[in-house]
Formats: structure tokens, C-alpha cells, sequence
């Protein structure tokens, strides 16, 4: 019974580590795109864009999903009047995804 105890634990251990790099990944990933972001709203002190930056990744924290950093990047950029699609939203999302996984996965080695 305890080796069937140790491979739950083990199992258990596992799936709590992937969620923990899921969110740094997806973290991260809502970090670089609210520095694009920034730089396309025409934000560009380092500290000012990091702090927008760190806004999109709070605004990642309201449901499960892209769709709510989508929904203020696209509400911040229509503020500003700046013509930037959905479209250019979903491809700067997967690209920034592939990095933030490159760099947290670095970083973990």
C-alpha cells in the first residue's frame, strides 16, 4: 500500500509543479505583451511600462484565458485610437507565449 502512496504523492507533486509553471508561463507571457503593449501606446519610460505591463498581467487574473487581456489591451488601445487588430493581439499572445516559456524553462535548469 505505501508504494501505491508514494506514486500518488509523486503524481500529486508533478501536477502541482506543471500548474506552478503554467502560471509563470502565462505571467510572464501577459508581461511581454503589456511591454509591446507600452511601447505601441507610446508609454516610454522603463519604469511607466513596467508598471503597465504589470497591469495586463493583473487583468490576466480575471478569468481563465486570454480573453481578459485581450479585452483591455483592445479597450487601451482603442482609447489611444490606435488601429492594432485582434488578430495582431492573438499573434504578439502566441509569440510572447514561446518566449516566456524559452525564458522560464532557462530559468528552472
Amino acid at each position: 500500500m505505501s508504494d501505491l502512496d508514494g506514486r500518488e504523492a509523486a503524481f500529486e507533486a508533478k501536477y502541482a509543479h506543471d500548474e506552478d509553471l503554467k502560471f509563470k508561463i502565462e505571467a510572464r507571457c501577459c508581461k511581454l505583451v503589456g511591454l509591446w503593449a507600452a511601447e505601441k501606446l507610446g508609454i516610454v519610460d522603463a519604469s511607466n511600462a513596467e508598471a503597465y505591463a504589470k497591469e495586463v498581467v493583473i487583468s490576466n487574473l480575471e478569468e481563465a484565458g486570454f480573453d481578459d487581456v485581450k479585452r483591455k489591451l483592445t479597450g487601451d488601445f482603442d482609447n489611444k485610437k490606435l488601429d492594432v487588430t485582434e488578430h495582431e493581439i492573438d499573434t504578439k499572445l502566441v509569440e510572447c507565449s514561446s518566449e516566456a516559456k524559452k525564458q522560464i524553462m532557462e530559468e528552472t535548469e
